[in-house]
């Protein structure tokens, strides 16, 4: 979908979202649970340079959405996680362009020393 000229698109970062979930193939993972971080990038339009909630997203919301999925819902794969956040935020923020969804599991179950895992999404409006 072209965009029509004169609309400037921006990137808004909520970055370290972390919530308490029960995510994991493993049995335990769903029983303890663990800490999961959400990093969001979402695009949207920067129309005038307003200066007006209207004329954005609203972070709050898109916070209260994300804790709401991670908190409450239970995925196998952080992979499919993330890509339920990128699609519900499209669906719940018409004024959201595209969005690029990280979830961290940065104590996930490897035998082994890591700093990190995530997994990554990026889904545009079609």
């Amino acid at each position: 979908m072209e965009r029509p000229l004169g609309i400037d698109m921006g990137e808004i970062a909520l970055l370290g979202l972390e919530f308490y979930g029960r995510h994991g193939v493993r049995p335990e993972e769903g029983r303890l649970g663990a800490r999961f971080v959400v990093d969001l990038w979402l695009k949207v339009p920067f129309e005038g340079r307003g200066d007006r909630l209207e004329e954005t997203v609203d972070y709050a919301a898109v916070y209260a959405l994300v804790e709401e999925v991670v908190r409450h819902r239970r995925f196998y794969l952080i992979e499919a996680l993330a890509d339920h956040l990128a699609e519900a935020l499209l669906q719940a923020f018409p004024r959201l362009e595209g969005v690029r969804v990280r979830v961290h599991k940065p104590h996930a179950p490897i035998p082994g020393v890591f700093r990190d895992v995530y997994a990554e999404t990026e889904k545009l409006r079609s």
